[in-house]
């Protein structure tokens, strides 16, 4: 039996948004308000166990007992940099589609399944993301959970909740796909079945309670996902 919807993570899952994306846009934010801050790709891989961008700052300046209180009081905006930065860089062209992911969702639509999105990323960053990745960008996906819509972030379940809500699924109609140990978590939390496609970044988590775990999504096939349901 084929699943009635599947529901995909953004960051790291539909593309791989981390190294030369975010991390970029981060560092060109904080240049931007004159911070000395620098986060290298092996910090900024540490730094992805904290989920939320607004968040990961918080703990950064906390974690290195810095001005926590005047840092704070800076996140929002430097947040709203970080994002412009970040469209900036998808306009540019260099943040692609992982493999396999727009057969997949073309065969799913072409099914009739129906398709979400469960991230922790802000809506903002996950409009232009699709904006620029994919032909007619977020109409692709009948509901997006994103950002600050539910009160706590992966690995809490809490998202995964609110998007089944929305559709008015339960979790064993669904497949989630993830590509972190936090993301495995919120969904399999919530009940969902879960394909994880790994990245540069997340090889190396633990993946347990996952119902399939591959290279990327060109592994993966309709056929594949009707005896994860």
């Amino acid at each position: 039996m084929l699943p009635r919807a599947l529901i995909f993570d953004v960051d790291g899952t539909l593309a791989d948004t981390e190294r030369d994306g975010h991390r970029v846009a981060f560092n060109r934010a904080f240049a931007e308000a004159e911070l000395d801050w620098n986060w290298d790709v092996e910090l900024y891989g540490e730094l992805l166990r904290v989920t939320g961008g607004k968040e990961r700052m918080e703990h950064y300046a906390v974690s290195h007992r810095l001005s926590a209180v005047g840092i704070v009081k800076m996140i929002p905006g430097l947040h709203a940099s970080k994002n412009r930065h970040y469209a900036e860089l998808l306009a540019q062209g260099g943040i692609p589609l992982r493999p396999g992911v727009l057969r997949l969702l073309q065969d799913a639509r072409a099914a009739g399944i129906r398709l979400a999105i469960a991230t922790t990323t802000s809506l903002e960053n996950v409009h232009a993301l699709l904006e620029h990745l994919l032909p007619q960008g977020d109409t692709w996906f009948e509901i997006i959970g994103a950002g600050d819509v539910v009160a706590k972030k992966k690995p809490a379940p809490d998202i995964y909740f609110w998007v089944l809500e929305k559709m008015g699924l339960g979790p064993r109609d669904c497949i989630a796909f993830e590509d972190s140990e936090n993301g495995v978590r919120s969904a399999v939390a919530a009940g969902l079945r879960t394909v994880v496609t790994p990245n540069g970044y997340t090889g190396g988590h633990n993946f347990s309670g996952a119902a399939l775990v591959v290279d990327d999504l060109e592994a993966v096939d309709l056929a594949s996902l009707t005896g994860l349901v």
